[in-house]
């Protein structure tokens, strides 16, 4: 939950951010596309890194690092500066996504894996709408640097709980760093097209979802709408539909196949953002919980499906498909935004179902691989 709601709390303060720092909508978004741009990149180093020093204390060193770098947005003044600390921050904060189920892997049960890793996961959710809820309350209430100080707060409580609570690795076996072995199994895994056909699937789908969540918030705080920064972070809620979409997917693709079950969630997705085009906000809301539910049928999916047909080195297969996933939402600002200049969120709604068409087809061939 902490790792998530620090990604995401700038979200819905991007108008705060365009207003305090005199600055472009799309320059706002950079703060959220850096951050997950040097996430991205650190999830490879340190799952290398915890093969040879240890779970427990990188995980926490890593925390540690992100509760300084939040302390640190609190107080800074310029917009270049809060840019560099978010990328910092970005890089502390992939410690725990890139090591915590391999650490879950070598302490526990196999039931006891199944329950924790269920928990980990529905707390990434929860941290992500956390993040927004409290980007939007406090930042409405308060402003940007007493939000940043309570976030920090709340993130040195959970890494205290988290040092206490946490057992000590007893069945880890250190390994040393073979660089050779993982670039070997990295080439591997980017010379096999059907992975990559999957790879650009998440990153595309989340490239779309998770930017549309930036541009609406424009929308929203303009006129006729009005919105100040707490109801703006309401609207993330809507992920839970997404929760939901989890849940049910393994029945889904039970009654079908994981290809197309993937294809329906994005379906789904191309439906909710259409439905967005409404005037009403029930009717922007209502295209939200559909997006959210469709997006996460797929995601659901295309993650476990990588796994499964990852011809060897799974664990490393998994790991290239986040960074694909979070490179994906780093380039989606840019992407999107000609099309916000262009004719605003009818654009943005335009650049969506083309991408959305994209991955369709990407998952019409992955189909055609099952048969």
């Amino acid at each position: 939950m902490m790792i998530f709601s620090n990604i995401y709390i700038t979200q819905p303060l991007l108008p705060t951010l365009v207003n305090d720092f005199s600055i472009t909508k799309l320059e706002a978004n950079w703060s959220l596309t850096i951050t997950t741009f040097t996430l991205a990149l650190s999830l490879l180093v340190y799952g290398a890194l915890s093969d040879a020093l240890g779970r427990k204390h990188l995980m926490f060193y890593s925390m540690i690092s992100t509760v300084l770098a939040t302390l640190a947005l609190s107080i800074v003044t310029d917009y270049s500066h809060f840019l560099l600390l978010r990328a910092i921050q970005g890089f502390c904060l992939g410690g725990l996504p890139a090591i915590a189920i391999a650490y879950m892997s070598d302490e526990f049960s196999k039931k006891a894996l199944l329950a924790a890793v269920g928990f980990y996961i529905a707390a990434n959710t929860l941290g992500g709408i956390g993040g927004r809820l409290a980007g939007g309350y406090f930042g409405g209430w308060l402003g940007l640097e007493d939000t940043f100080q309570i976030m920090a707060m709340w993130s040195l409580v959970i890494v205290a709980a988290f040092w206490w609570l946490l057992p000590a690795s007893t069945q880890f076996t250190r390994q040393p760093v073979n660089l050779k072995k993982m670039l070997r199994a990295i080439q591997g895994h980017l010379s096999n097209p059907v992975l990559i056909i999957a790879y650009l699937i998440g990153s595309l789908n989340f490239m779309i979802f998770m930017n549309q969540y930036s541009y609406i918030t424009f929308v929203l705080a303009d006129l006729p709408y009005s919105l100040p920064p707490f109801w703006i972070g309401l609207l993330f809620l809507t992920y839970l539909s997404g929760t939901l979409a989890s849940t049910v997917s393994g029945y889904i693709a039970g009654r079908f196949s994981q290809s197309r079950a993937m294809m329906l969630g994005i379906v789904i997705f191309m439906i909710g953002t259409l439905t967005t085009l409404q005037d009403s906000l029930i009717g922007i809301v209502s295209g939200f919980f559909i997006n959210a539910f469709g997006f996460f049928l797929c995601h659901s999916q295309l993650s476990s499906w990588v796994s499964r047909y990852a011809p060897q080195n799974r664990a490393t297969a998994s790991a290239l498909y986040l960074v694909f996933y979070y490179l994906g939402a780093s380039v989606g600002g840019l992407y999107l935004n000609p099309f916000w200049e262009w004719h605003e969120w009818i654009g943005v709604v335009t650049g969506s179902i083309i991408v959305l068409g994209v991955t369709l087809t990407g998952c019409w061939f992955l189909a055609r691989h099952e048969e």
